[in-house]
This record gives structure tokens, sequence and C-alpha cells, in this order.
């Protein structure tokens, strides 16, 4: 996979001001609020900033947590892990392995019936979902 590197102005210049805060600066859009919280169209979510495959529909559950969540990125590849020791408690944050923007967290044993008892709680904002055909 081809890395994306940009300057801060570049992003800036291709991102909408609430995409920027969440996707460069680590921000969070508000619970509920999101275009894809809802969303039962099939097809791919890619990140916003850079195109890249990141979840598919087949994975996405409905978790009630207020923003989209899926129990599987598309490919192991295709997402960074980091540790996020912000507001006080230890997180994972989950990053685009291929320009390194913000999308959410993961959560792991919270007793969702799925697959891999994983929830990727990620910003709509963070992504584009290109449906099925």
């Amino acid at each position: 996979m081809e890395k994306v590197h940009k300057s801060e102005e570049e992003w800036r210049a291709q991102l909408s001001p609430e995409e920027y805060h969440v996707l460069r600066e680590a921000g969070t859009e508000r619970p509920f609020t999101g275009e894809y919280t809802d969303t039962k169209t099939v097809g791919v979510y890619r990140c916003r900033a850079c195109g890249a495959e990141l979840f598919r529909s087949q994975t996405k559950f409905e978790s009630h947590c207020g923003w989209p969540s899926f129990y599987a990125p598309a490919d192991s590849d295709a997402v960074v892990l980091l540790e996020d020791r912000s507001l006080g408690t230890v997180r994972t944050e989950v990053r685009c392995a291929r320009c390194d923007s913000h999308l959410g967290h993961v959560f792991h044993g919270e007793g969702y019936a799925t697959p891999t008892d994983d929830r990727y709680c990620i910003n709509s904002i963070s992504l584009t979902l290109e449906p099925q055909e």
C-alpha cells in the first residue's frame, strides 16, 4: 500500500474544518449525529482523507453507541492501532494505515454477539461509503 504524506496545510485545503478536526486532530463527532450511524447500505467504507478501503458493510453492526460500529476492518493492514491515554483513560485509537488519519477507537470484550467481540467505534465523518452496485 502506498502511503499518503501531506503537509497540514494540504490537509486543511482538502478537508472541511469538521473533517480536519476529527481526521487530523483526533477529534470526535457528537454521538448519534453521524451520516453512517444507522446506515444499512451494502458497500465499502473508505477513509475520507485518502480513499483507502477500511471496512465493509458486512462487518457493521448496531451497537447503539452513537457511532458506526464494525467488528473487523476490511483487511488487518488497513488500520493501525495505537495506545491512547487522553481523557484520563487508556483506550486503543484506530488510524488509517495509508494516511495516518484518526478514525475512532476499538474496544474489546464488551459482550457483543460478533465473531471478534471487537467494536471498532468509528466517526462517520472519517468515512465515505461506496455502495455496492
